[in-house]
């Protein structure tokens, strides 16, 4: 059987949540575990989520309504014991400093690119496999 990872997609927008599971695909580089979705509308499925544990990369929405991933991000890096890394979707490449004030590992801009995001995605699966070996 093979090993998986499982990624948590947190955007009130549906239509974000399709993008990230589209440019993901089946798994994001060659190297790296096939990927299963949990996906949240809420910042409190989030947390929700999280507590029950499992969960290997966060991809937040920085422009989800009513809190943005920016702000989830920070709030599960104070509150979740060994919290997984975060990558953030944020509206322009601008934003990157935003994204280091959250504490997250990684950002790409909005719309999804699926070179770009693959990419970053695979990085973090990779630094957590290495982190747990």
């Amino acid at each position: 059987m093979q090993p998986t990872a499982t990624v948590l997609v947190y955007s009130d927008d549906s239509h974000t949540r399709e993008q990230v599971r589209l440019a993901t695909g089946r798994r994001p580089a060659p190297d790296v575990p096939v990927v299963e979705f949990v996906e949240c509308a809420t910042p409190a499925a989030v947390v929700k989520e999280l507590d029950k544990g499992g969960i290997d990369v966060c991809v937040l929405d920085g422009e989800a309504v009513p809190m943005g991933g920016m702000g989830v991000c920070r709030q599960i890096k104070d509150e979740i014991f060994d919290c997984p890394p975060v990558l953030l979707l944020i509206a322009r490449p601008q934003d990157a400093w935003l994204a280091t004030w959250s504490r997250a590992e990684a950002a790409v801009a909005l719309p999804v690119d699926p070179v770009e995001f693959a990419s970053a995605l695979a990085a973090l699966l990779r630094d957590k496999a290495v982190l747990n070996a």
